[in-house]
């Protein structure tokens, strides 16, 4: 048999996406971007719906209590509720603080490299599933607006260690219940849990990962930058499960200070 007969023949070019039909794909490969894009709206909804609120957002001592909500963290209206506030408060801003919060944490989860995965194969289809043909004719990358957006995400990581280190001061506020002294209760458990979601998901990210290891021609010669990338390179393989699972912990915790704020239920001290 010669090497003519043994041979495939190729043909290049076409329609991006492959053939004329999406997929041979028998099995639900739709789901998992059904999911995704159920969930993703869900947080946007609600985290809207919350960002206008603007109260329930603080447990203060009234309640013996010092918890705040991450959304409103830190307090950057004039019109804070009383307790709340900080050094940031902007003067003359009467309107919801998480309007302008919600900004960076949203800004850092959009371009974010896990997350544009999921919505890029959730929403836009590009493409939905391994296997499964592009819904789009053409591919530009990230050169165009409004992907070319993305380039800062680099940025919003900076910003988002910023407003991680607030949070986690907001935990550490959160074991002093004023009148009762330090102790333990159901909310600064959650607000700690928070926090460390926050730091783990950001700690994992790939920017992150970069910024200690990137460009580093020589570990040897750079062994603190080589310490850190080992250290983070665990984290990074499971940046995923830290995206999502910070994602449900930072909605939960708000609506827990909310339920607490507003009476529904009590914040229980465990010693």
């Amino acid at each position: 048999m010669t090497a003519v007969e043994n041979s495939t023949k190729v043909t290049l070019g076409g329609t991006r996406g492959g053939p004329d039909v999406s997929t041979l794909r028998t099995d639900r490969w739709w789901l998992q971007p059904v999911v995704t894009m159920s969930i993703l709206i869900s947080f946007v909804i609600y985290s809207t719906w919350a960002a206008f609120q603007n109260k329930n957002y603080y447990v203060g001592a009234a309640l013996q209590r010092d918890l705040i909500s991450p959304f409103y963290s830190p307090c950057l209206s004039a019109n804070c509720t009383p307790g709340s506030s900080s050094l940031f408060a902007i003067h003359g801003w009467t309107w919801s603080p998480a309007l302008l919060i919600l900004l960076f944490p949203l800004g850092f989860r959009m371009t974010c490299y896990y997350y544009r995965r999921s919505y890029y194969r959730a929403f836009w289809w590009a493409p939905p599933a391994c296997g499964v043909a592009d819904a789009h004719g053409k591919y530009t990358g990230e050169t165009r607006f409004p992907l070319v957006i993305q380039n800062v995400h680099r940025y919003f990581f900076y910003a988002g260690l910023v407003f991680n280190g607030l949070l986690t001061y907001d935990a550490f506020r959160a074991y002093h219940q004023p009148g009762l002294g330090w102790g333990v209760t159901i909310g600064s458990l959650v607000l700690t849990l928070n926090a460390t979601l926050l730091w783990l998901y950001s700690l994992s990210c790939h920017a992150c990962r970069h910024l200690c290891g990137g460009q580093v021609k020589s570990f040897s010669q750079h062994p603190i930058r080589h310490r850190l990338w080992k250290f983070l390179t665990p984290l990074n393989a499971r940046h995923m499960n830290f995206a999502w699972a910070s994602l449900f912990v930072v909605a939960l915790t708000d609506v827990y200070v909310r339920l607490v704020a507003s009476g529904a239920i009590r914040d229980i001290r465990l010693f």
